[in-house]
């Protein structure tokens, strides 16, 4: 929202909005968008964490509390990660003949 804000108080006519000149309003404009999510604590939500920038990410969610959340655990999240097949947004394969 406050992305928008600054955007409109800036005076940028709505017609001229895209994907591209948002995502130069948000607060971390300078960080690359990330390739995974990891929520530690048994938590399943995210808590409005960077919503824009995570639509292409992989969510890896763990019971284990962040104090505990060691390199072993990063390692299990790193070797789910790349288990996983990155679409983008795009269908399986298999689904694009259906």
């Amino acid at each position: 929202m406050e992305a928008m804000r600054r955007l409109v108080r800036g005076g940028v006519s709505h017609e001229d909005v895209d994907e591209a000149l948002f995502s130069r309003y948000l607060y971390a404009v300078d960080i690359p968008d990330p390739d995974v999510v990891i929520r530690p604590g048994g938590e399943i939500r995210l808590s409005n964490f960077l919503l824009w920038q995570i639509a292409y990410a992989e969510f890896y969610f763990t019971p284990v509390l962040w104090p505990d959340f060691g390199r072993d655990e990063v390692d299990k999240a790193l070797m789910a990660h790349k288990e996983r097949q990155r679409r983008f947004g795009s269908l399986a394969p298999s689904d694009a003949s259906s």
